[in-house]
């Protein structure tokens, strides 16, 4: 029996002015695995992550995280939901150039609440596994492109999410850095027993995660060849 998904999308639809860019787009994802977002530009795959994600509400259809229906959350709701169960990385790493790398990484539990020493010391944990070690008191001018996007990487881990969204996460990289940077996230992930959803144009990116789902016009439909 398939495990039932962690988070799923539903018939989603959004609309901007009179065009529509997402049409009925359905994806579902279980803990521990991950689903490859495809398509060309302007075809809905982002505008699908962010619905997923609660950063904007579907106009019809739902989005559900185990038995919460994300789209009837409240705009507060939804950002708590973001804040505890989901992580994000992007292309770039969006690190605040006036803390230190183990700072950074921290932020999320301090805004959360968590004392600053304890959240650093949690966020240090997060470092030699993501081969970071010794790199915890650089700033973000200190580190390269692939060493900050690890970083960012353990930013989105570091309250142990249970879906990590990721838009074009090694865009801005080369193509030997993004290899590294994808199998971490992946594996690591994985390892989490979260599940992950990632955008992206890139067919070498999208060959590492378990399933590859492309958007066309709005429309979803699984890729030939994906696992499933």
């Amino acid at each position: 029996m398939r495990p039932r998904p962690v988070l799923s999308g539903v018939r989603l639809t959004k609309d901007y002015g009179r065009t529509t860019v997402l049409h009925e787009a359905s994806l579902e994802v279980e803990r521990g695995k991950s689903v490859a977002v495809m398509g060309p530009s302007g075809s809905g795959k982002s505008t699908l992550l962010y619905c997923l994600s609660g950063v904007m509400t579907p106009d019809s259809g739902d989005v559900f995280f185990d038995e919460v229906c994300v789209n009837e959350l409240t705009d507060s709701g939804r950002a708590e939901l973001r804040l505890s169960d989901f992580g994000f990385v992007f292309q770039f790493p969006g690190l605040l150039p006036e803390l230190l790398a183990d700072e950074n990484v921290a932020l999320p539990l301090m805004l959360a609440g968590t004392r600053r020493r304890d959240a650093v010391s949690r966020a240090r944990e997060l470092f030699p596994a993501l081969g970071l070690d010794g790199l915890e008191r650089r700033r973000p001018g200190e580190l390269s492109g692939g060493q900050a996007q690890r970083v960012a990487i353990a930013r989105a881990l570091i309250h142990e999410p249970a879906v990590v969204f990721a838009d074009e996460p090694t865009g801005a990289l080369d193509t030997e850095i993004g290899d590294d940077v994808m199998s971490l996230l992946v594996s690591t992930v994985r390892d989490r027993q979260a599940a992950l959803v990632l955008v992206t144009h890139d067919e070498r990116v999208a060959g590492r995660c378990d399933r590859i789902t492309r958007v066309v016009d709005g429309r979803t439909a699984l890729a030939s060849g994906s696992v499933d």
